[in-house]
């Protein structure tokens, strides 16, 4: 049975304003146990900020970040997915872009998320990488 990302995707994703800060988001981040926000904003989408932006392009540029904003650091050029694109469909784009994670948008509002880790757990559950995705987070 082939697989929609309604299905496999992580519903209501955090979302937050190009104006937000990279401080928030950390914390949202860290709150939710999660590696990525999408920066959304009046019913448009801006782009996703994952905990390696955070590092790479906010902290390491600039060790005092905090005034920085996720309009600054996003990444910009987004690949989406629909709710009812397939796993196999998420897989290609995942591969052929070299893309970790996936926003899931219907009518441009982002309603999901899937990551590379929530294919493996349910394409390959015995692989390495889906059994590190599939364990309970260390705290």
């Amino acid at each position: 049975m082939t697989r929609s990302m309604r299905d496999v995707m992580h519903a209501n994703p955090i979302t937050m304003a190009p104006t937000a800060s990279v401080i928030e988001a950390a914390r949202a981040m860290r709150d939710a146990n999660i590696g990525s926000v999408i920066v959304h904003e009046h019913d448009q989408l801006y782009g996703i900020v994952t905990d390696r932006d955070l590092v790479v392009r906010g902290l390491a540029e600039n060790p005092n970040c905090a005034a920085m904003m996720l309009g600054d650091i996003c990444s910009g050029e987004l690949t989406v997915l629909a709710p009812t694109d397939t796993v196999e469909e998420a897989v290609l784009l995942m591969r052929d872009k070299a893309i970790r994670r996936l926003p899931v948008v219907e009518n441009g509002i982002p309603i999901g998320i899937v990551s590379l880790g929530d294919l493996a757990v349910q394409q390959d559950p015995h692989s390495a990488l889906g059994k590190i995705s599939a364990a309970p987070p260390n705290d």
